[in-house]
């Protein structure tokens, strides 16, 4: 069975498909689309921009890298320069002590000198009192005054 075509129907389909597609296409389609185009176009414009301050980001973590390393040497520089200050603080206290210490040694030794000295004179007049208290005993006389 073999159908003729009908081609009053069929260009009057042809139209009302055209004028659906005008009409759909103004009214949903080109919206859809041109909203669709915005959105790609944001997210390109975001992905733009996020590149950007991800490269910005960088470059400040390498500045703050920079200075963060020249800060450590500057720390590092001062607590040197410090160390050395108080070590040379030190070394001089040492010697000032020293120097101190070996005064009050000699000073000490002196006077331990000088005892020992009066300490002698002592013991030696000491002993010749002795001496002759002893032999007057021994000899149960006086001995001679001239001796004293």
């Amino acid at each position: 069975m073999h159908i003729p075509p009908d081609w009053g129907t069929f260009f009057a389909l042809i139209v009302s498909f055209l004028v659906f597609w005008f009409i759909f296409g103004r009214l949903f389609f080109r919206p859809y689309l041109n909203l669709l185009a915005q959105r790609e176009h944001k997210f390109k414009d975001l992905s733009a921009r996020t590149e950007e301050l991800l490269k910005q980001a960088k470059a400040a973590d390498e500045e703050r890298e920079t200075k963060l390393t020249a800060v450590r040497h500057e720390a590092l520089a001062h607590r040197e320069s410090e160390r050395r200050k108080a070590e040379s603080e030190a070394a001089r206290l040492t010697e000032a002590a020293k120097a101190e210490a070996r005064a009050a040694l000699e000073e000490a030794t002196a006077r331990i000198s000088k005892e020992i000295a009066a300490a002698e004179q002592e013991l030696e007049t000491m002993g010749h009192r002795l001496a002759s208290e002893l032999a007057e005993r021994v000899l149960g006389r006086p001995l001679n005054s001239t001796s004293n």
